[in-house]
């Protein structure tokens, strides 16, 4: 699952005039000469301007950005609200850079690490719930899209630290608009050591894709969870 008058001033200064009309008629103090400022003092000055003109930032930069701030973070989990704020904050600058129709754009194939969610609940449901994340260590929380119009959701888990299993959602993905995409998911699925089987009715998710590159795509769901995935690099 951002961002901008040195002629009308000169103009100003040129129209000026000044109260003394002749140099034997100004004050002895502004006549006395200048010094001037040495090359380091220039320097200084010039370091010191640059160091508070912000330099125009670049998706790359905010990607790296956001990328820095969720990895690490069990999807969000361990993050502050303030830190959860300064996420968002990025995503609203890259959201400015996102393509038109990103729904159209082929970009959104291929299998996505789900690197990190404002609502803990949102991807994993019960599983990644405060109790259900002490009976269930997750390990993975993978989506697959499709062409042309499938979804695949996988969490693996580990249930008290020592039985591997899964839980997987098969779903339909329809465009709503050009930014805007509907996922209609089957029954789960479980799988727990010998055990598979599922679960549970039919569930429904909107998500709007706020932008997208070769490396990273922001969601944001219709009750405004912030979504941020990565691409799965391919096994070499």
């Amino acid at each position: 699952m951002a961002s901008v008058a040195t002629s009308s001033t000169a103009n100003a200064f040129a129209k000026f005039t000044p109260p003394f009309s002749s140099a034997r008629n100004l004050p002895q103090t502004l006549l006395l000469p200048r010094r001037r400022r040495s090359a380091s003092a220039a320097a200084r000055i010039y370091s010191s301007v640059s160091a508070v003109t912000p330099s125009p930032t670049k998706p790359d930069d905010l990607v790296e950005n956001i990328l820095s701030k969720v990895v690490n973070t069990d999807r969000g989990v361990l993050l502050t609200r303030d830190e959860h704020q300064k996420v968002a904050q990025v995503a609203d600058e890259l959201q400015n850079f996102c393509i038109d129709e990103p729904v159209k754009c082929p970009l959104i194939f291929g299998e996505w690490d789900v690197l990190y969610c404002s609502n803990p609940t949102s991807p994993g449901g019960g599983y990644r719930s405060a109790f259900g994340r002490l009976v269930f260590n997750t390990k993975e929380m993978m989506q697959a899209v499709e062409a042309p119009d499938i979804v695949r959701n996988r969490v693996s888990f580990s249930l008290l630290g020592f039985l591997d299993g899964e839980v997987s959602l098969n779903g339909k993905l329809t465009a709503l608009d050009g930014k805007w995409i509907q996922v209609v998911f089957e029954p789960p699925e479980l799988k727990v050591g010998g055990l598979e089987f599922s679960y549970g009715g039919e569930s429904e998710v909107k998500l709007q894709i706020t932008y997208i590159d070769e490396n990273i795509r922001l969601g944001k769901g219709s009750r405004d969870s912030l979504f941020v995935f990565q691409r799965c690099k391919s096994a070499s």
